[in-house]
């Protein structure tokens, strides 16, 4: 299963590319950031991103996306852009046909670092360790965006095939009923 993870931002959006060969055995396969200048306006800055994105899932052809699931923050102009940039990753990906997962913070940190409340630096070790990196991939949400996509190999693709599992027994249930 390859994932692309996206730490979304409209100033920098991280992004990360990595490759389940088996439950441990993780490998990254592209790591980058998207860049959009601030001189630019709104809707422009958003068009850039989605070009962007579109040219790494072309590349890369992902299974699934992982992304941050924006939350409240302090700094609501923050928190607008963070979310103009998560829909822009998720309208390219319904385009593309490929399904999306999203993720909050504190699972990412937890299913990365064993802890909720790491740090940045304690998750950037932590992928760095776990992917077999030589060094931290920068800025930092790049970073992020790796661990995105592990928090999903680990996390979510679980979820997934629990609930495939229901759905299976489910109609199993059904089809002896009748």
């Amino acid at each position: 299963m390859k994932v692309l993870g996206v730490d979304p931002g409209l100033t920098r959006c991280g992004l990360g590319i990595v490759l389940r060969r088996s439950h441990q055995n993780l490998e990254m396969l592209g790591v980058g950031v998207i860049k959009t200048s601030p001189e630019l306006t709104l809707e422009l800055r958003l068009l850039e991103l989605e070009t962007q994105l579109i040219l790494w899932i072309d590349e890369h052809q992902p299974d699934v996306i992982a992304v941050e699931r924006v939350f409240s923050q302090l700094n609501v102009k923050t928190a607008m852009s963070t979310a103009q940039a998560a829909g822009v990753a998720l309208l390219v990906a319904a385009r593309k046909g490929i399904p999306i997962a999203m993720h909050t913070p504190t699972e990412v940190k937890a299913a990365v670092t064993g802890s909720g409340r790491a740090d940045k630096k304690q998750v950037a070790t932590m992928v760095q360790n776990i992917l077999k990196l030589e060094s931290i991939p920068k800025p930092v949400d790049s970073t992020d965006a790796l661990a995105l996509a592990i928090c999903h190999i680990w996390r979510g693709s679980g979820d997934a095939r629990l609930q495939e599992a229901v759905k299976k027994e489910k109609q199993r249930l059904k089809v002896l009923a009748r």
